[in-house]
């Protein structure tokens, strides 16, 4: 398939659906943003605040038309509520590589499994729809949570890159860096990881 910036690609399953993030999902993310600011310590992009979440989505949604970034909204169908959002960046449709990340959810559906379902619609449409041969994930090297996280749906640690960016607080950061190949989802990641889906 040839990925489009301008489709809008619909992934769900029975516990969790994700769509392409607009403007207008202010309203469903709004109270994360203003009640739960903690969710960003370790973002290089606060959304903490009303004005602060409100320009999180618009840059998403001005770098979907630049054809930089996809980004979703996470919608949990066992609660009926709305959880979070994660997104594609620093696509490469040449090099068939991107990034996934900016992904956080509110505190509720920390730990609920939620994650592993949302990664593996992700990495699914990722590598089998559209065509990727490598997906990369960072998180800062103290977010020991984000990076066990990203351990336990398969990922492989390659390395740290130092000083990579400044963090909100104005110091800088250690950036981990980690990575699934499209022929090792393929051969064993895609099924050990919808192994895990049973018991989230």
């Amino acid at each position: 398939m040839q990925f489009k910036f301008n489709e809008n690609y619909v992934l769900e399953n029975e516990h969790v659906l994700l769509r392409p993030l607009v403007p207008e999902d202010l309203t469903h993310l709004i109270d994360f943003s203003v009640k739960e600011p903690e969710i960003w310590k370790y973002s290089l992009v606060p959304a903490a605040g009303t004005e602060a979440m409100k320009q999180y989505i618009q840059a998403a949604t001005e770098a979907r038309k630049k054809e930089r970034e996809y980004a979703y909204i996470v919608f949990d169908k066992r609660s009926n509520e709305y959880a979070g959002s994660t997104r594609f960046y620093d696509i490469q449709l040449a090099n068939k590589t991107l990034q996934l990340g900016y992904t956080w959810y509110g505190k509720k559906f920390q730990g609920s499994g939620l994650n592993k379902h949302c990664k593996f619609l992700l990495l699914t449409f990722a590598f089998e729809i559209m065509n990727m041969e490598r997906v990369e994930f960072r998180a800062d090297h103290e977010n020991k949570k984000s990076i066990a996280a990203m351990m336990s749906i398969g990922c492989t640690k390659e390395g740290v890159i130092r000083s990579s960016s400044f963090r909100q607080d104005g110091t800088r950061r250690d950036s981990i860096l980690l990575s699934i190949l499209k022929q090792e989802w393929l051969d064993e990641k895609r099924h050990l990881l919808k192994n895990k889906l049973t018991t989230a």
